[in-house]
């Protein structure tokens, strides 16, 4: 499975066992010697703390200390890592005891987030930081360009900033549709600078939808990633 999805080796297979498995199991299992994943739990918490840090510094240059720590807090949490976990389909892979696994354990959030940890120990002491960074870039780094914490930005005043940098421009956004339900209703949103449409967004409210076309437009500057606010 690392192979094929993440293109991932590992060596001591002992290791990546005792990333999947709970305290459960090895109280079933006394007699096999077996280990649980919270020391690798601990440590990988630890090397997703730093590795996304340098990250986002890196990749932020303009974003002030208080909204670094505000997004990676929404990045490196029990949410965010039960999530990539279920992606990664490391539920399956979980061993669990009989108890645990009729209380439905295996879908828990809370083990999930553990267990996405745990598989980043076990993957740092196995392979080292490089391969680690490796598998957060296919896992981790294209959500913030996917827009899942796209809460953290406001890509209209990143827009208006840079659009004028180089003297005043106009900017204008339009509502062009409205569809569904009331109690599910998306609008569409054109962002045009000096009339030419760059952007196109659809949210469920106004603001959600200005700000994606806002994210859309920001494409068509070169210097996106240096002016990020």
């Amino acid at each position: 499975m690392l192979k094929r999805d993440f293109n991932i080796h590992v060596d001591d297979q002992d290791l990546l066992d005792e990333a999947f498995t709970q305290a459960s199991y090895v109280n079933e299992h006394r007699d096999q010697n077996l280990k649980f994943y919270e020391r690798l739990e601990f440590l990988g918490d630890a090397v997703l703390q730093l590795i996304v840090s340098e990250y986002i510094f890196t990749r932020y240059p303009k974003l002030p200390q208080g909204r670094l720590t505000r997004l990676r807090a929404a990045m490196v949490n029990e949410q965010s890592f039960s999530t990539f976990a279920r992606e990664c389909h490391f539920n399956k892979y979980i061993r669990l005891g009989k108890g645990e696994e009729k209380a439905g354990a295996r879908d828990r959030d809370s083990l999930l987030c553990d267990i996405f940890e745990s598989f980043v120990g076990a993957l740092y002491l196995d392979q080292g930081k490089k391969v680690v960074e490796g598998f957060v870039q296919q896992v981790i780094f294209p959500k913030l360009d996917e827009g899942m914490f796209a809460e953290f930005f406001d890509h209209k005043t990143e827009l208006q900033e840079l659009a004028q940098e180089d003297g005043p421009v106009d900017i204008d956004y339009e509502l062009v549709d409205e569809y569904g339900p009331e109690n599910d209703r998306l609008f569409k949103v054109n962002v045009a600078i000096d009339h030419k449409v760059l952007g196109i967004g659809v949210g469920h409210s106004k603001k959600d939808a200005e700000q994606k076309a806002a994210q859309q437009a920001l494409k068509h500057f070169d210097k996106r990633e240096d002016n990020l606010v």
